[in-house]
C-alpha cells in the first residue's frame, strides 16, 4: 500500500487571481513580507499497488487524466510505502 501526496499547481506563466487575492489580503492585514502567492491542490491518494514502480506509473496517469489540468497546471508527488489500511473504506 502506497500514500500519494499529490500537489498541483498553475504554471508560472498562467495567471493567478487567487494567488493574487490572497496576497493583497496578507498585505492588508500587515503581512508585508509576503512577496508572492500561489494558490493550488492538494489530494491525498492511497495506492494498493504491490510495486512501487506500478504505484509511481498509476499516479501520473491520475495526475494526467483527472487530477490536473496539463494545459494549465503541473503536478508533482511523493509517494510513501505503508503497511495501514486506510481508515475510512470508500466505495
Amino acid at each position: 500500500m502506497y500514500l500519494a501526496k499529490v500537489y498541483v499547481t498553475l504554471k508560472p506563466t498562467v495567471n493567478d487571481p487567487q494567488g493574487l487575492t490572497v496576497l493583497a489580503t496578507l498585505r492588508n492585514l500587515g503581512f508585508t513580507t509576503a512577496a508572492d502567492v500561489r494558490v493550488g491542490k492538494y489530494l491525498e491518494v492511497h495506492i494498493d499497488s504491490p510495486d512501487r514502480s506500478l504505484a509511481e506509473s498509476q499516479v501520473h496517469e491520475m495526475c494526467r487524466e483527472l487530477l490536473s489540468n496539463p494545459v494549465i497546471e503541473e503536478y508533482r508527488f511523493d509517494l510513501e510505502e505503508t503497511n495501514q489500511a486506510t481508515e475510512t473504506q470508500r466505495p
